[in-house]
């Protein structure tokens, strides 16, 4: 457990994931995290109550007291945000970002000090302690900042330190991949009526079913396609359903899918790197 104060500047599902889960695997006191937002006094209420962290929407008390600062605000309000708690962060303090899209350097430029800046890429799994989390550390990050981070985020899953430049595309997988799985599951439940099958026995069905592909995917050396070729039998059930999802063109769809996540995160640093250029011009 670390003894130092983190303050989440913005208070949506991504920060309560994280706190949550510190707070679950007991890695952060729930009295050492502070959370304030810009003006939803009942989201901070409703946090506060749950998981009994400090809450407040006065930015400056938050942030004189934080040692960590966790910046988890939407990436596309970022300029203004920052700039509006600027004059109370200092160069003494860490920062971590979650923003999708948004450059070590960009945040530094805005904070306007030689702040340490790290990067983070966590999912919602982390109020699970299940997060697969990619950190990347800005210029000027110290081997002792970047194993603070690197603790933090491994009580709530898996961590892997990565180049900056290649965290863009790892966001569309380990950040927006678990919206992917969300969005398959639906699509399974939604079978069920079709089926008439009842409803919450199939949703266990399901759940159990996924876990256990998971876990024998981490328990052999198997490939994918071995496996499932391994469940497919020459006209059997498993053979008539992927026959169409490759008569649907499946996998290709899933590809497309991630390279749209991964081109998003790319032209929103783009194009915060096009309004800095005219800032400055």
């Amino acid at each position: 457990m670390i003894q130092q104060n983190v303050a989440f500047i913005g208070a949506g599902s991504m920060a309560e994931a994280i706190f949550a889960g510190l707070i679950k695997q007991k890695m952060v006191r729930a009295e050492n995290i502070y959370v304030t937002n810009r003006s939803n006094l009942d989201r901070l209420n409703h946090l506060k109550e749950t998981y009994g962290v400090q809450t407040s929407t006065n930015k400056e008390e938050i942030l004189k007291k934080a040692d960590v600062v966790i910046l988890a605000m939407k990436p596309v309000g970022v300029k203004d945000s920052i700039e509006e708690i600027r004059s109370f962060t200092s160069e003494n303090q860490l920062f971590l970002s979650v923003l999708a899209g948004i450059t070590t350097e960009y945040i530094s430029e805005l904070l306007g000090h030689d702040a340490p800046v790290i990067r983070i890429m966590p999912n919602t799994s982390a109020a699970v302690g299940s997060s697969a989390t990619m950190i990347a550390a800005g210029d000027g990050v110290t081997k002792d900042q970047l194993t603070i981070a690197e603790e933090l985020f491994k009580s709530v899953g898996m961590v892997k330190t990565v180049p900056e430049q290649d965290i863009d595309s790892l966001t569309a997988i380990a950040g927006s991949g678990p919206a992917y799985m969300y969005y398959l599951v639906e699509g399974m439940q939604q079978s069920l009526e079709e089926l008439n099958l009842d409803q919450d026995l199939g949703e266990e069905v399901i759940l159990q079913m996924m876990q256990g592909a998971i876990d024998l995917m981490k328990s052999t050396d198997k490939s994918p396609r071995e496996l499932y070729q391994n469940v497919k039998s020459p006209g059997g059930t498993t053979e008539a359903g992927l026959n169409v999802l490759e008569d649907n063109d499946y996998q290709d769809i899933i590809i497309e899918c991630i390279k749209g996540a991964a081109k998003r995160s790319r032209d929103i640093t783009k194009e915060l790197s096009t309004v800095r250029e005219k800032t400055l011009s």
